[in-house]
């Protein structure tokens, strides 16, 4: 009940027609992506991006389903590993990853798939879920000795001696957020953790964590769908200087189409239990699809990569994590990249998108209590 990547669903299409992407490998970075409509930082390429001071490709993959989609289908681990390792042939080097995804197992299938070419590449992981015994969720927990004991198990599964990004899940309202980052600094001074940041956090935590040990990012659900951080939590980031990564980039699928009226979600299915997907709610969210299909055939494109491409249009400090268990899908996302907008045609797409009311809230009651959370004073 955490944030999840984009599900699998009704088959998207097939490759855009001579959209594959580029076969030359480069040094220590896999295959070049096809540059991002936003404009490149400082002298890096435009398939690349900065969170505060890690270097990242400009689009990462998220591994949350890979040890089960949405419609409860436990996918090959071989398949999964294979589509990693794809990912990373084609110029992804960003991958986002969790103790409680699993819980456990999508660690391990990264670890296994990164391997051959972990030093070329950026992991992530979090801690910060109270995992029981029988992998259920109890809350959220940062207790200092846990943080230690939940990075350290993160490491054995990931097959790995560090983690380029070390992310708090979630704020836990009973620890002081500069307990949380006097232990994670630790880590980093040890080399367990290059880098670290928070996910979902009040913007207030945010600027106070900060204070103690600079993050490299914030990671938020943020898409056409939600935009909420937007006034909250995009101003903190951009006057500090820390990068942002959206999850559930396409809307945990909604933005791609194959989600309708007529969609029934799996007893399991996360985006059931959202009332944003209720019948009267979805049938108003749908204009958004249906701008996205509008704007999709004045492009060439797919709705998913209007979605993708209008994201990190947003700015160069934005790293989206679309997952998928899906290598068409895979590459639909990475072509996401090749799509580009004038000034005039991003304004008039968003002008367009604030017109949008979306109907519904984005989680059910309880994970909306942990979301935006802030921790106590020290």
């Amino acid at each position: 009940m955490t944030d999840h990547p984009t599900p699998t669903g009704p088959s998207r299409r097939g490759l855009l027609t001579g959209a594959a992407v580029a076969g030359a490998a480069v040094a220590a970075g896999g295959l070049a992506l096809r540059p991002t409509p936003a404009r490149a930082q400082g002298n890096l390429p435009a398939d690349r991006r900065m969170l505060g001071g890690l270097e990242t490709s400009a689009l990462g993959l998220g591994v949350q389903n890979m040890h089960r989609t949405f419609t409860t289908l436990v996918p090959d681990r071989d398949d999964m590993v294979a589509l990693i390792r794809t990912a990373y042939e084609e110029g992804i080097t960003f991958f986002d990853c969790a103790e409680v995804y699993g819980p456990y197992t999508c660690e391990e299938i990264l670890g296994e798939a990164i391997a051959p070419f972990r030093d070329a590449v950026q992991i992530t992981t979090k801690f910060g879920f109270d995992i029981g015994d029988d992998g259920g969720i109890a809350g959220v927990t940062s207790d200092p000795a846990g943080i230690r004991a939940a990075v350290e198990g993160s490491l054995r599964r990931l097959g790995t001696d560090r983690v380029d990004l070390l992310y708090q899940h979630r704020v836990d309202p009973t620890v002081p957020i500069e307990e949380v980052a006097g232990v994670v600094g630790e880590l980093m001074d040890e080399g367990k953790a290059l880098h670290w940041g928070l996910s979902e956090c009040g913007p207030e935590t945010l600027r106070r964590a900060h204070a103690e040990r600079p993050l490299a990012a914030v990671q938020s659900e943020y898409s056409m769908l939600y935009r909420g951080r937007e006034a909250d939590i995009l101003p903190v980031t951009r006057e500090l200087g820390v990068g942002f990564v959206p999850f559930a980039p396409l809307g945990y699928g909604f933005l791609t189409g194959a989600i309708d009226m007529a969609t029934a979600f799996a007893p399991g299915d996360f985006r059931g239990w959202t009332s944003r997907m209720d019948l009267e709610n979805r049938e108003a969210n749908m204009a958004l699809v249906d701008l996205a299909r509008d704007w999709a055939a004045r492009k060439d494109a797919e709705p998913e990569q209007i979605a993708l491409a209008w994201l990190m249009a947003q700015g160069p400090d934005i790293v989206p994590i679309p997952g998928t268990t899906n290598v068409t899908h895979l590459r639909d996302n990475i072509d996401a990249a090749s799509v580009s907008f004038t000034d005039a045609e991003l304004a008039d797409l968003t002008s367009a998108l604030d017109a949008i009311e979306v109907q519904g809230e984005r989680a059910p009651a309880m994970v909306m209590e942990w979301n935006g959370a802030e921790a106590p004073d020290a």
